[in-house]
């Protein structure tokens, strides 16, 4: 006897690109969306079927959401909620994406780094927390130089540096504090580690159904933000069997249903745990250039509204390729060059309609693709000349 499958109402927590593209594939298996942000016509707010504008920090005003359109299920697609009200929601009977415990864990470097490396006993860099200048002073001591600092709570690399040498020392500290969003004024200082590569694993977990993989994604990093990723990241059969055994225990032990994006460095020793996000990747953007046959935002509408997945089989290679902003303007941009970067082979846009700029802010990606066996090096290459085509010039509104 077949299951009625009946209408889901999401209320989708953040509404940046990538919520953009969960609204889409949501609306493609019949859900009602709510798009939720800080401002106004942000992108997935321009796809979505209704919206609210607050501080999802705000614990009063997250409630008021929930009270207010009552939905079937809560989607985070961002860092900067007021999580801990989750636990209160599943309570009350309201489904969380992938979970309350997820969503609390991973905004937070400092629960998930503990769960892996303590409960897990899965390889991390070395690391300590500071929460005062004099501690982080004594933790960079000890983890020594180089090494990395991040705000525990942060996305898009915003407040992460590189410290190389003592002089580095109080102007990450000011960085990172600046970087941090929440009220928790704490880093994580960890040892630099001398990485092969570094790679997303997207990881799904079914509510019926085992947990699946997608072919490893390498990508490239700067000012602690992705620039590029690739599909597939070649890797040896041994770390990949690593990775995936790492990502299925920490995804098993945060529980719930929906797609991860799990970072690993591959080292000469082996694979290094470095962070989770509980939702779909930026590096898992080149999905889009339909490198498999679901994109992560179908796996992840797919999983939440607990539908099956049979398999996620490699169709061919493709890489991302961000186009960013310069300068800074309060209005929609302009952009020039998509015509000639669309007259490449191979090639395709995705403009995300974010309603203003600032320099290096994502404003768009470039995708190609090509056979599985395709030079990876000249694939990369081919991305970066789409994406230097397109120029992002800002308007100032009069």
């Amino acid at each position: 006897m077949n299951k009625v499958f009946l209408l889901k109402k999401i209320l989708l927590l953040g509404s940046g690109e990538l919520g953009k593209e969960v609204v889409i594939a949501l609306k493609r298996l019949g859900a009602y969306v709510i798009a939720c942000d800080a401002y106004e016509n942000a992108p997935a707010m321009q796809v979505a079927d209704d919206y609210e504008v607050f501080n999802m920090l705000d614990g009063r005003a997250l409630d008021a959401a929930v009270v207010k359109h009552r939905p079937d299920i809560l989607v985070p697609e961002v860092e900067s909620i007021r999580t801990d009200r989750f636990y209160d929601y599943e309570a009350e009977g309201f489904h969380v994406v992938p979970s309350a415990k997820a969503a609390n864990f991973t905004m937070n470097r400092k629960l998930i780094r503990d769960l892996a490396a303590k409960e897990l006993g899965l390889r991390t860099a070395p690391y300590h927390y500071a929460s005062t200048l004099s501690e982080f002073e004594w933790a960079v001591s000890e983890i020594g130089f180089p090494c990395v600092v991040k705000p525990l709570m942060s996305s898009s690399g915003k407040g992460q540096s590189v410290l190389k040498s003592p002089e580095d020392v109080h102007r990450a500290w000011q960085y990172a504090l600046a970087g941090s969003r929440g009220d928790l004024m704490e880093v994580i200082i960890e040892g630099f580690i001398d990485f092969q590569s570094e790679i997303t694993l997207l990881t799904v977990t079914q509510k019926a159904g085992p947990t699946l993989f997608c072919a490893p994604i390498g990508h490239r990093q700067e000012r602690g933000d992705y620039q590029e990723s690739w599909q597939p990241c070649k890797l040896s059969d041994r770390d990949l069997a690593e990775a995936q055994e790492m990502a299925a225990k920490v995804t098993e032990a945060l529980g719930g249903a929906g797609i991860w994006g799990i970072e690993f460095f591959i080292t000469s020793e082996g694979v290094v745990f470095s962070e989770l996000s509980p939702r779909p990747h930026d590096t898992g953007m080149v999905t889009l250039a339909q490198t498999q046959d679901l994109n992560e935002f179908d796996l992840h509408a797919r999983a939440l509204l607990g539908l099956p997945i049979q398999g996620i089989p490699l169709r061919q290679a493709g890489v991302s390729a961000v186009i960013l902003a310069q300068d800074a303007g309060n209005a929609p941009p302009v952009f020039q060059g998509i015509e000639q970067a669309l007259s490449m082979t191979n090639s395709d846009i995705r403009i995300f309609g974010k309603p203003s700029t600032r320099p290096f802010r994502r404003m768009g990606v470039a995708l190609t693709y090509g056979p599985v066996d395709e030079d990876m090096d000249a694939l990369r290459a081919h991305a970066r000349a789409m994406a230097d085509c397109v120029e992002v010039r800002s308007q100032q509104r009069s």
